[in-house]
């Protein structure tokens, strides 16, 4: 079924948000309406129906930028991965001797997540969460973890980004990848709204005050299972909270 705002529902209903005009969505094409038009809505659960069968979405391998920050990484660190879906990049930062909670809103990704920990042998603290009604603590986290995390709208992208902050401890460090508005010309991942990507100018100023260590626009392959394949616009920011 088409609604008319072009949104085809034909996934299986997961639940019901109402009373707040920006409403923090777990399906993505529930992310594509316009701000407002949510309330009261049935939201489903795309993700869900796209981590469906065996195969890992998104692979089994760490994202490359991640890997590229492994010297920042010690044993002991306590780590939040935001969204971590089938677990690729919380299970490689528990593999580095990182303590990692992991969070996302699909159970079929959780699931197939905990197996993943299994089959490598380490602990992760898996956890379904509705992010903008989760507990995010505050001055919790020695590093938090956003790899393509753009699922959000702008307004509810503004507050993720200060729950983030608020949890970092003094001198926490957030490692963040997205892609920026080119990536539409690429077409080979991510959302399809130029609202919800990144700009260089857009991070610096979401995190002025934390102490920005690299933020760089770049275009560069990816293979990442099925889901990010091909040349990419990318932006990674590493930021340290003062």
């Amino acid at each position: 079924m088409v609604d008319e705002y072009g949104m085809n529902f034909q996934f299986s209903v997961r639940r019901i948000f109402t009373g707040s005009d920006e409403v923090w969505v777990e399906a993505e094409l529930l992310l594509h309406c316009r701000p407002g038009v949510l309330k009261g809505a049935v939201i489903m659960n795309v993700w869900d129906e796209r981590y469906a069968g065996e195969a890992y979405h998104f692979g089994t391998e760490p994202n490359a930028f991640l890997r590229t920050q492994e010297r920042l990484l010690k044993p002991g660190m306590n780590c939040l991965a935001v969204a971590d879906g089938e677990g690729r990049n919380g299970v490689w930062l528990a593999e580095q001797g990182l303590t990692v909670r992991s969070v996302d809103s699909s159970t079929v990704a959780l699931k197939k997540a905990q197996a993943l920990a299994r089959q490598r042998g380490v602990a992760v603290a898996f956890e379904l969460a509705d992010l903008m009604h989760w507990d995010w603590g505050v001055a919790r986290y020695d590093v938090v973890v956003g790899i393509f995390i753009q699922f959000a709208a702008p307004a509810v992208r503004e507050q993720m980004f200060t729950r983030i902050r608020r949890s970092l401890k003094p001198g926490g460090l957030l490692l963040l990848q997205g892609y920026t508005p080119r990536q539409l010309e690429f077409k080979t991942g991510g959302p399809a709204l130029v609202e919800n990507l990144y700009t260089e100018a857009m991070l610096r100023a979401a995190f002025a005050d934390m102490d920005i260590l690299h933020l760089r626009e770049h275009d560069d392959r990816i293979e990442e299972g099925a889901g990010h394949s091909g040349m990419s616009a990318l932006i990674d920011l590493v930021a340290r909270k003062p």
